[in-house]
């Protein structure tokens, strides 16, 4: 029996359900610790980081940003990366997309963000579930999206073709990383920071040597099934800046929030 459970929130895509996994389930050395996990949306981690809902929780770059106050980053755990950003996408020709309606997965999504700093002249938006963005295109409800997570894989099954990779173009801008997505604790919670972070990696680690122990866990929670997308999104955003944010991470994490700033997005 653990000796105390810690609430633990991230979202149900398979980089998540991936790394944590192993800690879930008490197969790896978690120091008397039990994690009780709490599966919902990045956006809905990210609004319920504001009343301070969970210790332990997944949060966009964005949403942490504006809750430095509140919480503190953990070294271990991050979405971090190369050719991993999110990419606005639509089934027809569009003039502009000024006037455009786009579906966006949330208003404290990294995503989100990154769009303003693009083009901060896309004010026709309708914030939506990730998973529900593409069959809004395919259905005429909306003119374009952003999207994330597995939608990159199969965004061309549903007839749309890209029209912008944000994380390329925040790659050319800044030669460096995007960062997506961050795991944070809550200050008050902030002494088992170490320990959170050695779990993390003991997870990771555990799902590297061990490539089918998660597999149902992480099928279980995947919006899409097919185990090659599910394979290709692991790949892509579990990278050595989820071993560790290192300088390059804190780097780009300090040159989006410097860049919101000058822009006004984040007072």
């Amino acid at each position: 029996m653990k000796d105390r459970h810690i609430e633990t929130a991230f979202s149900p895509c398979p980089n998540d359900t991936y790394i944590f996994h192993a800690m879930i389930e008490g197969l790896t050395v978690t120091k008397g610790f039990g994690f009780s996990p709490r599966i919902a949306d990045v956006e809905e981690l990210n609004q319920a980081a504001f009343e301070g809902a969970y210790p332990v929780t997944k949060l966009s770059s964005h949403a942490y940003l504006l809750l430095k106050d509140r919480y503190t980053i953990l070294e271990s755990g991050a979405a971090l990366g190369y050719g991993c950003g999110p990419l606005i996408v639509a089934s027809k020709d569009l003039p502009s997309l000024k006037h455009a309606r786009i579906a966006v997965p949330g208003m404290y999504t990294t995503a989100a963000l990154l769009m303003k700093l693009w083009e901060p002249d896309c004010r026709n938006i309708e914030i939506t579930r990730f998973d529900h963005i593409l069959p809004g295109i395919a259905s005429g409800r909306y003119d374009a999206g952003l999207i994330i997570h597995e939608g990159r894989f199969v965004y061309s099954e549903y007839g749309c073709r890209e029209i912008i990779d944000l994380g390329k173009w925040w790659e050319d801008e800044t030669t460096l990383p995007i960062p997506l997505g961050c795991i944070a604790v809550r200050n008050d919670t902030a002494a088992l920071k170490a320990m959170l972070e050695d779990s993390i990696r003991s997870s990771i680690q555990y799902a590297r040597i061990n490539p089918g122990a998660s597999k149902g866990y992480i099928r279980s929670h995947a919006q899409e099934l097919d185990d090659e997308v599910i394979a290709d999104h692991i790949a892509l955003y579990v990278n050595e800046f989820s071993i560790s944010l290192g300088k390059k991470g804190r780097q780009a994490l300090d040159r989006l929030e410097e860049t919101a700033r000058c822009r006004g997005i984040i007072k």
